[in-house]
């Protein structure tokens, strides 16, 4: 099968010119630059796509294919890269979910850094190579990249750029910069020391049946450490037609609040941090932010009861006086105050007029907070 796959091949997005794919070899008892983590289950279709992206990264690292349960033809297709260069390894085990699968990754990983990457998704060529580059030049505990949204059936392949100019390729102290709270968790656009994930103790949640994990890891990751260093470098191929991610499944409507509690709690644990009032700010805009976006992708039979319960949440907090009203950006305040006061009419505005574009903007702002609504909106930093 590795024989025939290739650039091309799978809706893998098409480059110009040909690169050498790297020589399979043994890696031996050393250290590797990275390890690379691939949470796999019942994949087939994205799958081979997905490992020839690392098979062509050029470098001495690991590739763990963390086989979780398949129960379609994934586990052989990573074992047939396993036996073509030895940098993969196929790891089997019950099916446990995807924080458990790849905490099991991470505690099998040799490498200095680790990486991850999803089984449906493609790795740009050399991606890995500029993380740690960046990584070292820093001495970085995290090194953070780009991605592009990628639609494989048109061939759309769109990079994004979500971290202000002035601050790429410099050393910082993420839980400083309010832009860190509003990045999407893209924990597979990244890699991070090994050796400090592990003295945090930053782990995902092992919740079985659970979705969109790499929330709570990416936050406390963010949080934790005073030196990374962010890229406007796409590092992935993030594939937005795949029907069976987590993103499109109605089935986990919850799931997300489970993540923004281990953050809470986490919060808690760092309560004395200097930062931890700007920390616990970033924490409810990106809560609400995530909150409004799972309720845009619910129906009808489900958003009025989670609109409800975005309502209980943040009354919950204004009630107890944690919400710093004046440092909230103005629009999304207004969101805020509109769905404490009535969450199912709040919901009603939001379906009739909320949508992508500045115009869809404008008029959901003017129905839901009139002139004033809409001045907010259009000088808001996020609506």
């Amino acid at each position: 099968m590795l024989d025939r796959e290739g650039p091309g091949a799978h809706g893998w997005p098409h480059r110009r010119g040909v690169r050498r794919v790297q020589e399979p070899r043994k890696l031996g008892g050393a250290m590797p630059s990275a390890s690379v983590l691939v949470p796999i289950y019942n994949v087939e279709k994205y799958l081979p796509a997905c490992l020839e992206s690392l098979r062509a990264q050029q470098g001495d690292f690991e590739f763990l294919c963390l086989d979780d349960g398949s129960t379609d033809g994934s586990a052989r297709i990573a074992e047939e890269f396993a036996e073509k260069d030895g940098r993969f390894r196929l790891i089997r085990k019950a099916n446990s979910g995807y924080g458990d699968t790849l905490n099991r990754g991470l505690a099998e990983a040799r490498g200095e850094y680790v990486g991850i990457l999803e089984s449906d998704d493609v790795m740009y060529p050399d991606a890995l190579e500029a993380l740690l580059r960046a990584a070292r030049d820093v001495r970085a505990d995290l090194a953070k990249g780009t991605y592009s949204l990628w639609w494989s059936a048109d061939g759309r392949d769109v990079v994004q750029h979500e971290v202000p100019q002035q601050l790429l390729g410099k050393e910082l102290r993420p839980r400083e910069h309010d832009f860190c709270y509003l990045l999407k968790p893209t924990d597979w656009s990244c890699v991070y020391r090994a050796e400090w994930l592990s003295r945090e103790g930053i782990r995902f949640l092992p919740t079985p049946g659970a979705a969109f994990q790499d929330t709570s890891f990416m936050f406390k990751a963010l949080c934790s450490t005073d030196r990374a260093v962010f890229l406007d470098v796409p590092i992935v191929h993030y594939r937005q037609d795949n029907e069976g991610s987590s993103i499109n499944s109605e089935s986990k409507a919850y799931a997300v609040c489970g993540e923004y509690d281990e953050i809470e709690r986490w919060l808690a644990l760092h309560a004395n941090d200097a930062f931890a009032a700007r920390m616990r700010l970033g924490f409810q805009v990106s809560k609400l932010n995530a909150y409004l976006w799972n309720l845009d992708r619910l129906g009808d039979d489900l958003a009025p009861e989670f609109a409800h319960r975005i309502a209980s949440e943040f009354s919950a907090y204004a009630s107890r006086g944690e919400i710093d009203w004046p440092a909230w950006d103005a629009w999304k305040a207004t969101n805020l105050r509109a769905i404490l006061r009535d969450p199912e009419h709040y919901l009603d505005v939001r379906r009739r007029y909320h949508g992508p574009g500045a115009a869809a903007k404008a008029r959901f702002a003017l129905r839901l907070a009139g002139p004033a609504g809409l001045a907010q909106a259009l000088g808001g930093r996020r609506g």
